[in-house]
């Protein structure tokens, strides 16, 4: 089981180690503007004719990515694709479910500062706005692994004489 939950804390700027290592995740990300990046639908690496850009909203000339416009067909496979692959992954056990999540928070945690540099670029926040939404997306994820995990045990029920009820969360689909 994780430890209780708690809130990803925020980044001092004004230490000199995070104001470098700041500096540093910027000019790693700005090193990698402008690449096209695929649709990919069951590992298939997918490339459209049609593009949509991503622009720096402080320099509306700098391309931040370039991305694929989907269309409808390509918007029916993705769903197919994931609710075929759903059949198997509705079978994995809730905390094996939890690990990919908590692993998912923990990389964020790790590339924190190259999620701040992305957010500052692609949508023009501060170093501490682009900070407190990366925390905000750690958060979400170590807690709903963590809802996950709960709501996986037995959940308590009211005893009625003569019945044996059970309350069990399933996963639904796509």
């Amino acid at each position: 089981m994780p430890t209780k939950f708690k809130n990803e804390p925020f980044t001092d700027f004004t230490k000199p180690a995070n104001k470098k290592a700041m500096e540093k995740a910027l000019a790693k990300v700005r090193a990698e503007l402008g690449q096209e990046h695929p649709i990919v639908i069951g590992g298939e690496r997918i490339t459209t004719t049609e593009k949509l850009y991503s622009y720096n909203p402080s320099k509306p000339t700098e391309v931040i990515g370039v991305h694929q416009k989907a269309n409808v067909d390509l918007a029916v496979k993705a769903v197919e694709t994931a609710s075929k692959v759903f059949e198997t992954w509705k079978t994995v056990p809730a905390k094996k479910r939890a690990d990919y999540i908590f692993k998912a928070a923990a990389l964020m945690r790790k590339r924190k500062f190259e999620y701040c540099a992305m957010l500052t670029y692609e949508v023009g926040k501060s170093w501490a706005e682009a900070d407190a939404d990366t925390a905000e997306a750690i958060d979400f994820l170590e807690f709903y692994g963590r809802e996950m995990l709960r709501l996986a045990a037995p959940q308590p029920l009211i005893k009625t004489a003569g019945e044996k009820n059970e309350l069990r969360y399933i996963p639904l689909g796509v």
